[in-house]
């Protein structure tokens, strides 16, 4: 495993230690904090907030998923969904555009990494929406690559509006549910990520068949 990953792991455990040390010694009060920043949501300008921060942290491959964490507690899961969805999908605009000025460097890691070898040899809608769908999957690379390859600008928005939708609403709905009365036990629940790896088969499912078919094409 990588350095960078086990720091990122590391942060993540002392904020995650911390939190719970707070909240057992009775110095933060989660529940308290949160129902605060709800009364916020019926302000119209958190929304733009969201959305232009998020585009803006796509845009230039930083940690615009963070936003599910500040969304999902926030706003009732469609509300939150449409939210994240609007901002991830312009963000991809954003770096699918600034991906043209990106300098060879950069552009030597892109073409290095696999998301953008499996969309060189398979540029679809497909294969567009099995990366968004699936979990975990790197959105910024996807966007730089996309950008890189000059991927259909149809596909492309259509994959990352569909694909991000589908997943976020699942994920919002739990995160909502967890930070509202049902138990945090439900993220690490199969039911959750079920959907999202049967949508992502369905997608590798397409890619082949559209592969086979572009075959039997070149062999006529």
């Amino acid at each position: 495993m990588k350095r960078r990953h086990l720091i990122k792991f590391a942060i993540i455990a002392v904020l995650l230690t911390a939190g719970i040390a707070l909240e057992v010694l009775g110095v933060l009060d989660a529940r308290e904090w949160l129902e605060l920043a709800r009364g916020y949501t019926r302000h119209w300008w958190l929304v733009a907030v969201l959305i232009v921060a998020q585009s803006i942290l796509f845009t230039f491959a930083l940690a615009g998923s963070l936003f599910l964490w500040i969304a999902a507690p926030l706003y009732p899961p469609l509300t939150a969904t449409l939210i994240l969805t609007a901002g991830s999908t312009l963000g991809g605009l954003g770096a699918y555009f600034f991906s043209r000025s990106l300098t060879d460097e950069w552009k030597r890691k892109i073409e290095n990494s696999r998301t953008y070898r499996v969309l060189h040899a398979n540029d679809n809608f497909f294969t567009l929406f099995a990366m968004r769908v699936f979990p975990g999957f790197p959105h910024s690379v996807v966007n730089y690559s996309a950008g890189i390859l000059n991927a259909r600008l149809t596909h492309f928005v259509a994959a990352a509006i569909l694909g991000i939708f589908i997943k976020t609403y699942i994920y919002a709905q739990v995160i909502y549910g967890a930070t509202s009365a049902l138990s945090v036990d439900m993220l690490l629940d199969i039911k959750v990520y079920g959907p999202l790896l049967l949508l992502s088969l369905l997608g590798v499912i397409g890619v082949y068949i559209n592969y086979k078919l572009d075959q039997q094409k070149q062999d006529r």
